[in-house]
């Protein structure tokens, strides 16, 4: 940790001496924390601001998909393939939890949020549920890797501990904390967000691997075998994870990675799209399609670029551990930004004021050498929580989950 003296030259030579503005109001533990996160800064994300975010996208090419109705004709092969794997203890599974319940108008984190009706119906309950469907199909625990956040770990924690963990086995559960980005002003001024606390926030999905490791979580997970990884986000309640199925597709087709996938609904619904970048996996973002992109169809009709992603990836292990020296892309985000201004102030700004540095997942897809693209019925496997109300919302996953038998 650096000293006093030695944080107020470095912060001289960035330019972000604002950040010990209220150093004297400190008492001598607040001091010391506030030294130590400023220490661990990385000064060089600010070196982002004012280029231009992503660059020009390589050539792009469509990729098909293991379909649906190629997947029920196989899916003995698949399934006993699958099984195999997770009762050698092969493959783990990576809960992205690091987010609070904020646009759900929830204030906690969001895998605590209770979406049933006539009984308690909890996000985080949902999700253990799909997993112990496995469990009990396969008679073996999958390891269960949960990535919370600086800013929900503790309360994410208890609310497992409280719930006795909804039945899964807690040793077959591990937690670890997200790592952190520095939030700034359009400026480029790092903000504080209490007088002796420099405001942080998680970097973003991509960050979970990098994260894992130095937790020391992945080393857990490999003396326990685990040599796939099936990373999948907090708010698709009706996702399948550790899915046999998916996970035999995966291992039989040799590829260092696989992903679920949904047909797109129209040319023009606003999700990723899995393809080919310069030869390699990719996945472009609606708003970087072109028209001739959206709009480009298959002899047989069907679109070219139509297979969507969910957020449920499997990873070979190893193949992660190749990438994971080199530096993911990093996306400059704006963002609303809780600050304290400069009379000390807390304001929370009701139109973004600032941004956010994030990596993505969608980033690591692309640093693998090939990817299977994994077709699955999205009434049945995507019901994603995004909104209180209307698209990708309570109300809709509800429907979507009584659609499927769920009692709310």
């Amino acid at each position: 940790m650096l000293t006093y003296e030695q944080t107020k030259e470095l912060l001289k030579e960035q330019q972000q001496e604002q950040l010990l503005q209220y150093y004297d109001q400190l008492n001598e533990q607040e001091k010391e924390v506030l030294l130590r996160q400023i220490s661990n800064l990385d000064f060089s994300l600010l070196d982002l601001l004012g280029e231009e975010s992503g660059g020009e996208r390589g050539k792009l090419e469509p990729l098909g998909a293991v379909t649906i109705d190629e997947i029920k004709e196989r899916r003995d092969e698949f399934y006993a393939a699958g099984v195999t794997a997770i009762q050698q203890g092969k493959v783990g599974a990576v809960l992205l939890a690091g987010g609070q319940g904020t646009r759900l108008g929830y204030d906690g984190p969001k895998g605590t949020c209770d979406i049933g009706v006539t009984h308690p119906l909890y996000i985080f309950e949902m999700l253990i549920r799909n997993l112990m469907q496995v469990k009990n199909a396969c008679d073996a625990w999958i390891p269960l890797l949960i990535m919370t956040s600086d800013k929900n770990n503790d309360a994410t924690v208890a609310f497992f501990k409280e719930h006795k963990f909804f039945g899964y086995n807690p040793e077959y559960v591990f937690f670890f904390e997200q790592e952190m980005a520095p939030s700034v002003s359009y400026e480029g001024k790092i903000y504080l967000e209490e007088k002796g606390k420099v405001s942080m926030s998680p970097n973003g999905n991509g960050g979970w691997f990098g994260s894992m490791q130095k937790a020391g979580v992945l080393d857990k997970a490999k003396a326990l075998g685990v040599e796939w990884l099936n990373v999948f986000a907090v708010d698709n309640v009706l996702q399948k994870m550790a899915d046999p199925v998916f996970v035999g597709a995966t291992l039989q087709s040799g590829c260092a990675c696989g992903a679920k996938v949904v047909s797109k609904a129209d040319p023009n619904e606003r999700v990723g799209v899995l393809c080919l970048e310069d030869g390699r996996p990719s996945i472009v973002e609606y708003y970087e399609m072109t028209d001739e992109i959206i709009n480009s169809r298959e002899p047989d009709g069907r679109l070219s670029y139509n297979y969507g992603v969910i957020l449920n990836y499997l990873f070979r292990v190893d193949a992660l551990e190749a990438i994971a020296g080199k530096r993911m892309p990093t996306h400059v985000v704006e963002k609303k930004i809780p600050h304290l201004d400069d009379n000390g102030n807390l304001v929370k700004p009701e139109s973004p004021n600032g941004y956010k540095f994030e990596t993505l997942v969608l980033d690591m897809i692309h640093m693998m050498p090939d990817c299977l693209s994994f077709e699955v019925d999205r009434e049945k496997e995507f019901a994603p929580i995004k909104n209180k109300t209307g698209v990708d919302s309570i109300e809709s996953a509800r429907a979507l989950l009584e659609k499927n038998g769920i009692t709310l």
